[in-house]
């Protein structure tokens, strides 16, 4: 059981450090609520599900290859740019009292949450280089039938952030005036474009190394 639990702990860890998936939650949950934002961090989860599945079937040497890895950084830089500016071209049209007629479409927000977990180098690092090489230890020390159950538990201390950090910014944006969720909404936007820029200037320096 207290295997299990580490692996919980795994999984949080994966998801809690401030991201572009993560800022992207709250902007979502402050501006259209809990259901908007658990789903940008259901998106995201679907892409870590889908990097397990790699490592599982072992095609890992592919996305080693540096041609891939480049392509990886440049989407990923537009991919998040494209969303910060989105965020603050969206920031002056906030309204505390009309916010619920300008939600956007509940697979918008699945699709950027995935998008940007797809395309997020970093994440696929800890898949690649972290949990390829918990899934052989795994295998050695607990055997195969393990392996699924250590690899939930993962993906349930995902989820527990993903819910949290959903509730939080939907709780705030109750408390909040107009002039804070934009200034909120600016800092959001401007944080994803800086993640963006570190993805260019990471590409940048694998095509001219």
């Amino acid at each position: 059981m207290s295997v299990f639990i580490s692996y919980i702990l795994l999984g949080l860890s994966l998801a809690a450090p401030i991201g572009p998936v993560n800022a992207a939650q709250i902007d979502r949950g402050i501006k259209n609520g809990f259901f908007h934002a658990w789903l940008v961090g259901l998106g995201a989860t679907v892409a870590d599900a889908f990097y397990m599945l790699l490592v599982f079937v072992g095609v890992v040497h592919f996305l080693e290859i540096p041609f891939m890895q480049t392509f990886l950084w440049i989407f990923g830089f537009f991919v998040l740019v494209y969303t910060g500016f989105e965020s603050l071209s969206g920031a002056s049209q906030i309204d505390v009292n009309n916010m619920r007629s300008q939600k956007e479409s509940h697979f918008k927000s699945f699709m950027s949450g995935f998008f940007m977990s797809l395309f997020n180098p970093l994440t696929i690092l800890f898949w690649l280089g972290i949990f390829g090489s918990i899934l052989a230890k795994t295998v050695t020390t607990y055997g195969t039938g393990k392996v699924i159950l250590y690899s939930a538990a993962i993906f349930i201390g995902i989820t527990i952030w993903d819910l949290t950090m959903a509730g939080l910014a939907s709780t705030m944006r109750k408390y909040l005036t107009t002039r804070l969720l934009t200034v909120i909404s600016v800092i959001s936007g401007l944080s994803l474009i800086g993640f963006g820029i570190y993805f260019g200037i990471q590409a940048a320096t694998v095509l001219f190394s």
